[in-house]
């Protein structure tokens, strides 16, 4: 298995620390609104390299952060007149809904970075005590000039890195011993939630939060830490200065960066109107098309996200679920039970896709090239499966599609809906069964209505529904 390394800028033989496992940690979002779609970029990608690695037989250890204390969170809770953590913890439960609604698995921890602050204070005091950080004022930096590796993910030349470069400032420098120290700790300003610490009442930097979660919960050195490439420079390379100053080992040992997403060929951004939260996509497509849509193009290119190129993911992905609801017809509608000798040579054919998934998948997850494959085995199976042939063929193929759409997280058995007409049809028949007094019948269709998300009203303008 290739996975494309940000830190050497090639592809490298995928290696673990420890055989058999893998340790992987994913920069998750802030928590202060809906997610867009650009942060469910990179939950889908890195949840489809978690689904391979177990699907290639890894036990991956996957931990993806929520930043819940952050200058955007503070605003937001400002402007609402309420409090931050009433703030993140709204916008976590509503992006843990926008998740599972893309089918994106829970990771094996999802620390909240205030429930972690003790851990930042002591890797804090050890970057002090090594000499890495000083405080100022009650305001911790790092020494970014004294690790001597500072810039190797990014392939920045910190003589380069002027005063001037607001990628690299952070507010309240003007104590700095070196304009190129970023924060660790800062002070509280009125109004903003605080903690105790030896420096000051503050908070910690945005970029200590990563390292202490991954050194807690994966330990010192990791496999693989992932996320969007705007976080390469400075976050992730402050991550390593941190990490590798306190823990004296090398942080990770492959980092994975996705592309950015454009709308229409433009930057998103609300001052252009083109801003879209998982939730506005939602309302016009299955959030199962996003997914496709995002798992069409390779996760270190740029994408791009338009009406068209939606729609055309919606068709594709409209081949794969008839597919398998047409194999699931024939498996349960054909009379030949029994595998023939010619079917079985035919699904031996059938795992030359399998072989072709598997090539994409190792080749730095290429997941267009996988969906090809998944393509050409749903052409197979159209083609072979007829009404001579046997049950179990049927099935086979069936269950081939279904495996390896599930490693890209593609649900392929459509949910059943209940229809409109279905719903008023039971209604009638509870309203005669009530008349004739089969209350037991009557009852019976309430739950079953319910068990469906479907609410009965009983009004004097008669029964009304909703959906729960």
């Amino acid at each position: 298995m290739k996975i494309y390394n940000t830190l050497t800028r090639k592809k490298e033989e995928f290696v673990p620390i420890e055989e058999g496992k893998v340790r992987m940690y994913v920069c998750g979002p802030t928590v202060y609104n809906l997610i867009h779609i650009g942060n469910a970029r990179p939950m889908i990608v890195f949840d489809t390299v978690r689904r391979y690695m177990e699907y290639a037989g890894y036990e991956v250890k996957y931990v993806s952060n929520f930043t819940d204390v952050d200058d955007k969170i503070i605003k937001a809770a400002l402007d609402e007149g309420v409090t931050a953590e009433e703030i993140s913890k709204r916008y976590i439960g509503e992006c843990k809904k926008d998740m599972k609604a893309l089918n994106v698995r829970e990771a094996t921890k999802h620390p909240l970075a205030t429930e972690e602050i003790e851990g930042m204070i002591e890797m804090i005091s050890s970057l002090v005590e090594k000499g890495y950080a000083y405080d100022s004022n009650g305001t911790v930096y790092f020494r970014t000039r004294k690790f001597k590796d500072y810039g190797k993910l990014s392939k920045k030349n910190i003589d380069d890195l002027e005063a001037g470069h607001r990628e690299i400032k952070v507010a309240g420098e003007e104590n700095k011993e070196d304009p190129l120290d970023f924060v660790l700790w800062k002070p509280k300003k009125e109004g903003e939630p605080f903690w105790e610490s030896p420096w000051s009442e503050g908070r910690p930097g945005w970029h200590i939060e990563c390292s202490v979660m991954s050194k807690k919960y994966l330990g010192d050195q990791i496999d693989i830490h992932a996320g969007g490439e705007d976080l390469i420079f400075p976050h992730h390379e402050n991550e390593i200065a941190q990490s590798e100053a306190a823990n004296g080992v090398e942080f990770s040992k492959y980092w994975m960066h996705n592309g950015f997403l454009n709308i229409d060929n433009k930057k998103m951004s609300k001052s252009l109107g083109n801003f879209f939260t998982v939730r506005d996509i939602s309302e016009k497509y299955d959030l199962q098309v996003l997914r496709f849509f995002m798992l069409s193009a390779h996760y270190r290119s740029p994408i791009n996200f338009s009406a068209e190129l939606m729609e055309a993911a919606k068709n594709g992905l409209d081949r794969i679920l008839t597919a398998v609801a047409n194999l699931k017809h024939m498996e349960d509608h054909l009379t030949e039970s029994s595998l023939k000798e010619e079917e079985k040579e035919k699904l031996e054919k059938a795992d030359e896709f399998v072989v072709k998934f598997k090539n994409a998948m190792e080749d730095d997850f290429n997941t267009a090239d996988a969906i090809s494959a998944v393509f050409e085995l749903v052409k197979y199976a159209n083609v072979n499966v007829t009404e001579s042939s046997s049950k179990e063929f049927a099935k086979g193929l069936k269950e081939l599609i279904i495996t390896l759409s599930d490693v890209l997280g593609i649900i392929t058995e459509k949910q059943e809906e209940i229809l409109d007409d279905e719903i008023e049809s039971l209604i009638e028949e509870r309203q005669t069964a009530r008349k004739t007094k089969n209350f037991a019948r009557a009852d019976e269709i309430r739950n079953e209505l319910l068990a469906k998300g479907i609410i009965l009203e009983d009004t004097r303008e008669g029964v009304k529904w909703k959906k729960a």
